[in-house]
């Protein structure tokens, strides 16, 4: 009777472990590289102006975001509003202030003449069985703009920066949904406005979020698409917060497990504050994970066009970048 309990409970846990397992690996399968280029070729294309922050292209770009969660079956954070709209103001132009959202900063430029700007994040969501517990997924969808008095091409229209990293986020959420297993912990999808002027969208959402303090982690991208070392196409620069290095031996157990074709720049830091959104949340002291392929001569220039991009490496970094999340969402303790 003893062997055939243990045989019994051995093959409960072996079928929860075969299932948990097909569920990520369905997830991983719905990552290709025909949605990144779709992604990309949209959100980069000329119509969308360089999605300027607070300008007509960045809104056609968060209704465009609202409507891909909307169509996968991603729920919004709010009910029944994809959007988080807020304000950031700056001093007259001429005084070269930098915009702000903090409610006290706001208080004191409202007292002299000063500029407002008006923006929206775009935020999606999975419940989790832990209903106190969150993990996020973000990258900015906001660029440059158009630049009138250029004399060739006016448009900055972000593909590397920052149209790849948006359409990996966009691909993960779809890759959860696919999975079609509910995570541990709630999965947060966040697509951040302004932050070329000063990381405003994730700024106002760490201020304004509730259960700031039950955020277990936040993973960031941010360029994503380019060789910035023309000899090593699948170089990548990951950066993870070193108090975890377990976010370190997840990369390197799943690019062996699942045959990933990424060569990581493993670079732990005791708080990742600089370059990104992720500075927002590492501010925090929310552990987090960011990936980035670094600079290239066409960083904050018209030239930033999606047939630049390294696909593969975009499709691979996605790839790597669900199965950190899944972890994140899943593991019961990191």
């Amino acid at each position: 009777m003893y062997k055939v309990i243990v045989g019994t409970i051995c093959l409960i846990f072996s079928v929860q472990s075969t299932l948990g397992q097909s569920a990520r690996e369905k997830g991983l399968e719905s990552i290709n590289r025909t949605s990144a280029e779709a992604i990309v070729g949209f959100l980069a294309s000329d119509e969308l102006q360089g999605r300027e922050a607070g300008k007509n292209g960045s809104k056609i770009a968060a209704c465009y975001l609202m409507s891909c969660l909307k169509e996968t079956g991603i729920a919004p954070l709010e009910k029944d509003n994809y959007y988080q709209p807020f304000e950031a103001y700056n001093k007259e132009r001429q005084l070269r202030g930098k915009w702000q959202v903090h409610p006290d900063s706001i208080t004191i430029l409202k007292q002299g003449t000063h500029r407002v700007l008006q923006m929206s994040n775009v935020l999606g969501f999975i419940p989790g069985e832990r209903t106190d517990e969150y993990v996020i997924v973000g990258a900015h969808f906001d660029h440059l703009g158009i630049d009138e008095t250029l004399a060739n091409d006016r448009i900055y229209n972000g593909a590397d920066d920052n149209a790849s990293g948006v359409s990996a986020v966009l691909q993960i959420a779809r890759a959860f949904a696919a999975s079609g297993q509910k995570p541990l912990r709630n999965v947060i999808f966040a697509f951040w406005d302004g932050e070329e002027i000063g990381l405003l969208g994730s700024k106002y959402f760490v201020q304004t979020f509730p259960a700031i303090n039950q955020i277990k982690g936040y993973l960031n991208f941010d360029m994503i698409g380019r060789n910035h070392k023309p000899g090593q196409p699948q170089h990548v620069v990951y950066f993870y917060t070193a108090s975890h290095p377990v976010f370190g031996d997840w990369l390197k157990q799943d690019i062996a497990r699942y045959d990933l074709r990424l060569q990581p720049d493993y670079r732990a830091w005791d708080r990742p504050v600089g370059g990104s959104d992720n500075a927002s949340f590492a501010l925090r002291d929310i552990p987090v994970i960011w990936y980035h392929t670094d600079g290239h001569p066409d960083y904050h220039q018209p030239s930033d066009h999606s047939d630049r991009l390294n696909w593969d490496k975009v499709t691979e970094i996605t790839k790597a970048a669900f199965l950190n999340v899944w972890n994140l969402a899943n593991e019961k303790k990191y």
